[in-house]
């Protein structure tokens, strides 16, 4: 027994450490992954919306020091328990998100490892079954080191992964998992293989037939029962087939699609700021220099926006950009930097660089 209780301990010690580590690398795409589950159409907690980035800071943080506390024994009872409530919470979400189909990667690996719902709420089941018996056998957990070692090394990962945090806050990620990573090529992401598994859906048809609505399979064909009259059709995933890596990516301009001719440039920056009423304007001064030395040395320099023209036309005077605007998708535009706003460099569709404004110095242009 005493075997089995330490193996279960390191499973579930890493399992944390690993899934906190991912995260605490990107704090903002847990952010983004609560404010969707604090959305209307999910939990409907939109006042929690606000307080998804310190939500998440606070999860991730507890998340990966909890499996740390449990790998070198220190607070062996406060730590199980703590697991186990933190565990239970994401065993609801899971199972919430899995059943009622609202979130379709809860991200509990970030972006390193993508799980279906489903994937993730038998991933719990086994995780809180090791944790109820770490539970009972909690009197076996027992520090590896010293207690003052032990004590100086959970504080000492505490700060480092609070420094972390603050660090790629200021700056950007500094592992990117993403689609979008320095070195990957855009077009070849979006790339869809022509024997790719695709997607199978199940069709639900509602007929109004003598006077009631009734819910018809495709295969009962209810159009073609005399007199029904079409009241609506609901369409269910059954199967989720291959999606590539990058999906929703397009680069517009006053509704014409410029994707394909951007991505043939070999110097080409994009200025992303995914929401013009959310971007830090005091990084924005500093970015008129770059701009200009990007131009001279023969770059494509575009605004990368979701928001409006009229938004943007009045930040373009306000600050006296000499670029143009390019429309996209908001999520896409934070999968790509997290940064608003943030520099990318382009060469023929493939990722060069990619910078937080604030590190305007550190751009490279060749």
């Amino acid at each position: 027994m005493k075997f089995v209780v330490q193996i279960a301990r390191i499973f579930v010690a890493i399992t944390f450490i690993f899934s906190g580590f991912v995260k605490v690398v990107d704090p903002l795409g847990s952010a983004y992954k609560f404010q969707e589950y604090f959305g209307a159409d999910v939990l409907n907690l939109e006042f929690l919306i606000p307080f998804a980035l310190p939500f998440s800071i606070v999860l991730i943080i507890a998340e990966i020091m909890l499996g740390i506390m449990l790998l070198i024994g220190f607070k062996p009872k406060f730590t199980v328990w703590s697991l186990a409530i933190l565990t239970l919470v994401f065993l609801f979400l899971t199972w919430y998100s899995a059943y009622y189909n609202k979130v379709t990667d809860c991200g509990c690996f970030g972006d390193a490892i993508t799980l279906t719902p489903w994937e993730t709420f038998y991933k719990n089941i086994i995780l809180i079954i090791l944790i109820a018996l770490l539970l009972i056998k909690v009197d076996m957990i027992k520090p590896i080191f010293g207690a003052k070692l032990t004590k100086g090394l959970t504080f000492a990962s505490l700060f480092a992964f609070l420094f972390i945090t603050y660090h790629v806050l200021e700056h950007l990620p500094i592992i990117d998992f993403r689609a979008y990573a320095v070195g990957k090529n855009i077009p070849e992401g979006m790339i869809y293989p022509e024997n790719a598994k695709k997607s199978v859906y199940k069709d639900t048809w509602i007929y109004k037939v003598n006077g009631e609505d009734n819910e018809y399979t495709t295969e009962e064909k209810p159009w073609e029962i005399e007199g029904a009259t079409f009241v609506d059709r609901k369409t269910k995933l059954i199967e989720k087939g291959y999606e590539p890596p990058i999906h929703d990516f397009s680069m517009e301009k006053d509704d014409v699609d410029f994707t394909d001719l951007l991505m043939q440039k070999e110097r080409l920056m994009l200025v992303v700021m995914y929401n013009l009423q959310k971007v830090d304007k005091e990084a924005l001064t500093n970015m008129k220099g770059i701009i200009t030395e990007a131009k001279e040395k023969g770059f494509d320099v575009y605004a990368f926006s979701s928001s409006s023209l009229s938004a943007y036309e009045s930040l373009k005077k306000e600050f006296d950009l000499d670029i143009e605007l390019l429309f996209c998708d908001e999520t896409t535009l934070k999968t790509i930097i997290r940064a608003n706003p943030g520099i990318v460099t382009l060469n023929k569709g493939t990722i060069v660089g990619k910078w937080n404004a604030a590190d305007y110095k550190k751009v490279i242009l060749h």
